[in-house]
């Protein structure tokens, strides 16, 4: 018996420039990104599987985070970020409780530590220390 999701399945989100994506998640971030036959993007993930970059002219960025990405050490992840341009202090919110860097650092009731950044189109992505 056959499902619905058994054949491909993958996420995708939008952004104002197809062009600004390109250079950010394949150039500034180094990720396999390849663009399809209809122009979009395909951002492949390291594990398998992709994710369907389209360009939308009324584009509102996400509200939330779209992209995680499992890093072993959450600080040096930021600083290469930083060093790249990127800046991951975002929130000033009392209630994320981020450093001055933008890393909210796993409290007394676990959780991972994180830092939260922006792509060109304001959608939100995040570097997650890997939880052992």
């Amino acid at each position: 018996m056959s499902s619905f999701y058994s054949t491909q399945t993958f996420s995708s989100f939008s952004v104002d420039d197809i062009d600004a994506a390109r250079a950010f998640y394949g150039e500034t971030l180094g990720m396999v990104v390849s663009t399809n036959p209809m122009g979009f993007l395909d951002i492949h993930l390291p594990q398998g599987g992709s994710i369907f970059v389209y360009s939308k002219p009324d584009h509102t960025p996400a509200s939330f985070t779209i992209l995680n990405f499992s890093v072993p050490d959450v600080e040096a992840a930021v600083d290469d970020l930083n060093a790249r341009g990127i800046v991951t202090k975002i929130y000033t919110d009392p209630d994320l409780d981020t450093d001055e860097r933008g890393i909210a650092h796993a409290g007394p009731d676990g959780g991972p530590s994180i830092a939260w950044f922006k792509d060109p189109a304001g959608n939100v992505l995040a570097v997650m220390e890997a939880m052992e």
